[in-house]
């Protein structure tokens, strides 16, 4: 079975599912293709039993005719918003049963594809499965021509919690000795100086408050630095190997890899890409190591999954840096309301987990059936 995901987060999203699948057929192989260098490093370490991956073929038909020849695959499973003309169609065109998970479509994307609606329904229609993260993308590609489309549990809401080195969590833990810590993770630009500002009128109720500042692209890291010296802010470099237990009031976490250990260390986490038009960051992370969690208010992405973190009270939405010191400082003095925002994030975690055995019964049954008119006419029955 050949999964075919774009980078990192689909990529990671899937590898739960593998197992569960390669535990459910025991003779099974897999392969993983992604396009980026930073999938693949990460993907070599979390790789599951029988499963490869390699980078994606070109969509260009000489690329992919001879990454068919090689590979050979009984079944494909495209993921989110991966829709390569030349590699679904020859792949279709060889009798390859497809399936298309965790599928995303944007606005102005599906703006796009309704001025070419033949196009659209040539392209999904060969998709015997169709399952969306949200209602909105469901409906989008019914819209379209493509009316097996249906929404399902986001695939990132069952990844589990990102891997971390018990070791290293353990020695920060040891170092900060129950010094009080919050995390922003995976922040973007324009994003640092909001947090930074948070985090300077923290400082003057909770001296000893310790921020870990993790960028989503650690190339980032000088211009950074920059802005945190400009704030006067006393810094430790994580690539640096500068030590915490000189106690530096912002810790830049700029290494790859290793945000798991950050989510496991943190009670409180701020998750970046949603003050700026980004779309927000995978919420299921933080929340699968009951890490309360903070956010802003721009998250089309994950508009589903920050949607129930709402209303099981497992978040708080902030729009600039007030709001969120007036957040942070609402959980720091109060214990209680700590504990219980964490309990509400790990308790929302828990419950995606009971769709795993549907979405991998679904995706079996689908791509074991002779025909996509056979999925059709099942789906509609009542």
């Amino acid at each position: 079975m050949w999964f075919h995901a774009a980078s990192v987060g689909e990529s990671l999203s899937i590898l739960r599912l593998i197992e569960h699948l390669a535990t459910a057929d025991p003779a099974g192989s897999f392969l993983i293709t992604s396009g980026t260098a930073t999938s693949a490093r990460i993907l070599a370490k979390r790789l599951p039993p029988r499963c490869t991956h390699q980078f994606a073929p070109l969509d260009s038909a000489v690329y992919v005719r001879r990454f068919l020849n090689h590979w050979q695959p009984d079944q494909a499973v495209f993921i989110e918003s991966e829709l390569w003309p030349t590699l679904i169609l020859a792949s279709h065109a060889r009798g390859i049963p497809l399936a298309l998970l965790n599928a995303r479509i944007s606005d102005k994307t599906a703006a796009r594809w309704s001025r070419a609606p033949r196009a659209a329904r040539a392209l999904l229609g060969v998709f015997r499965l169709i399952h969306c993260q949200d209602k909105r993308t469901a409906e989008y590609f019914q819209a379209l021509g493509a009316p097996q489309a249906a929404a399902g549990t986001n695939l990132k809401s069952l990844a589990g919690p990102l891997p971390y080195d018990a070791a290293a969590l353990s020695e920060m833990q040891n170092s900060l000795a129950a010094r009080p810590l919050w995390l922003a993770s995976s922040t973007h630009q324009g994003e640092e100086t909001t947090v930074l500002a948070a985090h300077k009128a923290l400082l003057r109720s909770h001296p000893d408050l310790l921020l870990v500042l993790v960028p989503r692209h650690p190339e980032r890291a000088t211009e950074i630095k920059k802005l945190i010296q400009a704030q006067g802010l006393v810094l430790a470099q994580r690539s640096a190997k500068a030590p915490i237990e000189d106690n530096p009031q912002v810790y830049l976490a700029d290494t790859l890899g290793e945000t798991g250990l950050w989510y496991a260390l943190s009670p409180l986490t701020f998750l970046g890409g949603s003050l700026v038009p980004v779309g927000g960051h995978n919420p299921y992370e933080p929340a699968q190591t009951a890490s309360a969690l903070l956010h802003g208010p721009l998250y089309a992405n994950f508009a589903q999954g920050y949607g129930a973190l709402q209303r099981a009270g497992a978040s708080l939405e902030i729009s600039d840096a007030a709001s969120l010191a007036a957040s942070l400082q609402g959980l720091l003095d109060s214990p209680k309301a700590l504990k219980r925002q964490r309990s509400r994030a790990r308790a929302f975690a828990a419950a995606q987990n009971t769709a795993l055995d549907e979405i991998g019964a679904a995706l079996r049954k689908a791509l074991s059936c002779s025909a996509p008119e056979q999925i059709q006419s099942e789906n509609e029955q009542p």
